[in-house]
């Protein structure tokens, strides 16, 4: 979850009366509460423990809602369980969305946010891999096993957690840039 303006609440209205919040990882509480404060009574998904975290009630992300009929499909990448991030498929959009695997900010970007994103998360080019997720990876294999999945998944756009969204192209680059972390 994000901070929610009082324009993204209006804007997700346009679209239709959402039915469930999601949470993708673990590492994403700080904004949690706010997206039941917007949308009242709304069911919360998220991955395992996120409910401990955020003290409130979240129910799993896996299996994925019956309601769903496979048009949103979910996949928990797997030798990360700190992590516990999950990607999401929209099946007739052919778009993944995630949370913190890869990262694709602007290239001119300038000051703290260019200092930081080049030299501390060890961003070289976008999308990315930072260096602070690989870190969290624990089990090389199985991690590799998800990603594997994830590019059998038929997708060309990407939403990523952080960043510009990848109208086209995206399994190419996420190949990319999952092979330059060394994954791949």
């Amino acid at each position: 979850m994000a901070p929610f303006t009082a324009g993204d609440v209006s804007a997700i209205r346009e679209l239709g009366e959402p039915r469930w919040l999601a949470e993708a990882m673990l590492l994403h509480d700080t904004y949690a509460a706010e997206g039941p404060a917007h949308f009242p009574g709304l069911p919360m998904l998220g991955p395992a423990g996120f409910g401990e975290i955020v003290k409130f009630e979240v129910d799993p992300l896996l299996p994925e809602p019956e309601a769903w009929g496979g048009e949103v499909k979910v996949l928990r990448l797997e030798g990360a369980p700190k992590l516990e991030e999950h990607v999401f498929l929209h099946v007739p959009s052919r778009t993944l969305i995630v949370a913190d695997l890869i990262f694709n900010f602007r290239t001119d970007e300038t000051g703290w946010n260019r200092f930081f994103h080049r030299h501390i998360a060890g961003f070289h080019r976008y999308p990315g891999m930072s260096r602070i997720f690989r870190w969290f990876v624990s089990d090389n294999e199985a991690f590799r096993r998800s990603l594997e999945e994830v590019m059998s998944w038929d997708f060309d756009r990407i939403i990523p957690g952080h960043g510009e969204p990848i109208e086209s192209g995206g399994k190419e680059l996420l190949r990319r840039a999952m092979g330059e972390a060394g994954f791949l």
